[in-house]
């Protein structure tokens, strides 16, 4: 069966072709970044507690306990870990791990490590930026974590 198009309706397909595809590609992009996001939280939360664990023994200094998260968070892949992330690796800054020892839990203390990473979304961002260059919404996010333990003895 042959389908013939009037002469007027000869671009109809091209137009929504056009108006389609950006849109699904988009939404495509967008289900892989939020992935990666998400990944990328799940990956903190794990370093956090990795170092709470390590915070929460006696015999372990504070350098031990960056130094565990730190190696965590680079074996999750993470590039802006340290003071000196690697230059290949965009990084809006490097994240930071801040340690408190001494947090009350009712009669007993407890460990804290907070993580803060800068995550940036790789094509999101910068379609966001060409839309609206002056809005904030384009830029990087700051992904936070906290693991709280009770200490040893």
């Amino acid at each position: 069966m042959r389908t013939t198009l009037k002469k007027d309706e000869r671009g109809a397909a091209l137009i929504e072709t056009a108006i389609t595809i950006p849109i699904i590609l988009l939404i495509s992009v967008g289900i892989f970044e939020f992935g990666k996001a998400y990944q990328t939280s799940q990956v903190l939360v794990n370093a956090a507690r990795e170092g709470a664990r390590q915070a929460i023994l006696v015999d372990k200094t504070d350098a031990d306990v960056i130094a565990v998260v730190e190696k965590y968070m680079t074996d999750g892949g993470l590039p802006c870990v340290g003071a000196n992330p690697p230059a290949a690796a965009k990084c809006s800054g490097s994240a930071t791990v801040s340690i408190n020892r001494t947090v009350a839990l009712g009669t007993n203390t407890a460990s804290q490590i907070d993580i803060q990473y800068p995550f940036n979304f790789m094509v999101l961002n910068p379609v966001v930026r060409m839309v609206t260059p002056a809005s904030k919404t384009g830029q990087g996010i700051t992904m936070k974590s906290t693991a709280l333990m009770r200490n040893e003895g």
